[in-house]
């Protein structure tokens, strides 16, 4: 939607998709957050990767190393 609000769109970069050079916000949750609303409770043991504006913020999958 954002991308939609022309010269409005207060993000320069590409959004709504995961590609190299993309802008995004992704949480990598260890479940379904959907089914298992309570993983949220845990973000410490139950998030294993973070990423805000494009930057990862924590990644404990194979060893801290995006496959």
């Amino acid at each position: 939607m954002l991308a939609l609000s022309g010269k409005r769109n207060p993000y320069p970069g590409k959004l709504g998709v995961i590609e190299e050079g993309a802008l995004a916000d992704l949480l990598l949750v260890d479940g379904n957050p959907i089914e298992n609303i309570k993983l949220i409770e845990d973000p410490a043991r139950n998030f294993l990767v973070i990423m805000k504006d494009g930057k990862i913020h924590k990644n404990l999958v194979a060893g801290g190393k995006l496959n």
